[in-house]
């Protein structure tokens, strides 16, 4: 048992569960003041339901032995984490640890699909939504991205991962481009939001996106180097890779909005870093810190051209989840065929080192795949129920703000401020003096 290789591996796990509650607040602080609370209650929510389900059945289904094909795990293998708890004396690390840190992406990954269709999306559905959408989309399509074979152990792992053989070092395909997709659909299912395209929705706290965005950035680096499930030379390589992508994304859309709109601005910043962290996920261990500059400024620069598409197009991507992490998803997935670099970790030969055009079509089949049945899956369930459930609020519901309709919560409580007196109030249980004693 190596116990540095198992502290790394437990503090990546927490440093990607740190992820969902930055997302909550990069969410939060961008969409309208009187919907914050609900957006952020969707990223809780996300955790308080996978947690369990992951528990449950989700760990053994992407897991488990392949029943066939390469597109499941055995459902009943480790059904309720069974076996899972002994100590092997053979194991590099507990396998405990490998369900904790799994267990977060699968949270964080659901999560990512909620900015998407902000402001008017019923709570209730969304859980039931999440519950369905893991287990038949998330769970089936981690299975085929990070399941791999084990021959000595007689393990059967997905398609994607060995007999296609694509290189998705930490959740390219199975996080972002499936969240992406996912995203998509739901859209187009729900609509848009009352005033879209003629009423400005600004971001009611630029910090807040800011101080979440920060978060994501250092939470990343358990994401991507904590992938190498070990504290090597692979972990090492990727973080700088991480690192210098994300700053080269950012430097990319701050100089197209300085092109096109006059002003770099501090959203495009926040957004910049979430375009250059989803781009160079699954490319970390396959280029060279070079490789990774020059994905992070493509990612920067296409994911910022992208976001502007849902007018031109006419869907209501809320929060630029299609625009930033489908796109940058396909972006660093369908890249590493051209500059994986042999000197990498991964050791593969992209287009530009001699290795044709094989990994390329690789990469593109991997990537589309992922797309195209989380795109169908989600699509159906949203569907199903919107007809069944109800997914979004009602008009005058949207219009008084989804804060007081779904949870009958307001995010700021103004009615604190300007009493003029400069005294709190005492708290209702507490005694105070009455008019008697005052005379007294």
């Amino acid at each position: 048992m190596n116990t540095g290789d198992t502290a790394w591996i437990l503090t990546s796990a927490a440093l990607v569960l740190l992820m969902t509650p930055g997302l909550a607040l990069f969410y939060g602080g961008m969409v309208r003041m009187k919907s914050v609370l609900n957006m952020m209650m969707m990223s809780f929510g996300a955790m308080a339901l996978v947690s369990v389900l992951w528990v449950l059945y989700g760990y053994s289904m992407t897991f488990g032995d392949d029943v066939g094909l390469g597109l499941l795990g055995d459902p009943t293998e480790f059904l309720g984490l069974a076996g899972l708890m002994a100590e092997d004396p053979d194991a590099a690390f507990p396998a405990m640890a490998f369900v904790a840190f799994q267990m977060v992406f699968a949270i964080l990954t659901l999560a990512l699909i909620s900015g998407a269709i902000a402001d008017r999306t019923r709570f209730s559905t969304w859980m039931v939504f999440g519950a369905i959408w893991v287990t038949v989309v998330y769970f089936p399509v981690a299975h085929w991205v990070f399941a791999f074979d084990d021959p000595d152990a007689g393990v059967t792992g997905g398609w994607i991962a060995n007999s296609l053989g694509a290189i998705d070092f930490a959740g390219g395909t199975a996080v972002h481009i499936n969240a992406g997709a996912a995203a998509l659909a739901l859209v187009l299912v729900l609509g848009r939001r009352k005033g879209f395209g003629r009423e400005p929705m600004r971001p009611h706290n630029l910090p807040l996106v800011m101080l979440g965005a920060g978060l994501l950035w250092f939470g990343w680096f358990g994401f991507n180097a904590g992938s190498a499930l070990a504290a090597d030379n692979t972990a090492a390589v990727v973080f700088v890779n991480t690192l210098c992508a994300t700053g080269a994304a950012v430097l990319g859309w701050l100089v197209v909005e300085r092109l096109r709109d006059g002003h770099p601005t501090s959203l495009g910043a926040a957004s910049g870093v979430v375009a250059g962290l989803v781009a160079i996920t699954p490319a970390c261990s396959a280029v060279s810190p070079v490789g990774a500059l020059l994905i992070g400024v493509v990612a920067g620069v296409l994911c910022a051209l992208a976001v502007g598409l849902k007018y031109t197009l006419g869907y209501d991507d809320s929060l630029d989840v299609v625009g930033v992490h489908l796109v940058g998803g396909l972006v660093g997935t369908i890249l590493i065929g051209v500059l994986a670099d042999p000197a990498a970790p991964a050791g593969a030969q992209g287009l530009l080192f001699g290795g044709g055009l094989d990994l390329l079509g690789i990469q593109t089949v991997g990537a589309l795949a992922v797309l195209a049945y989380s795109f169908v899956v989600t699509l159906v369930i949203g569907f199903a129920l919107k007809a069944t459930m109800g997914f979004r609020i009602g008009a005058e519901e949207e219009d008084a703000g989804i804060d007081q309709s779904e949870h009958a919560e307001a995010g700021y409580d103004f009615g604190t401020f300007g009493s003029g007196s400069g005294v709190r109030s005492a708290p209702s249980h507490r005694r105070t003096t009455t008019d008697e004693e005052v005379s007294a």
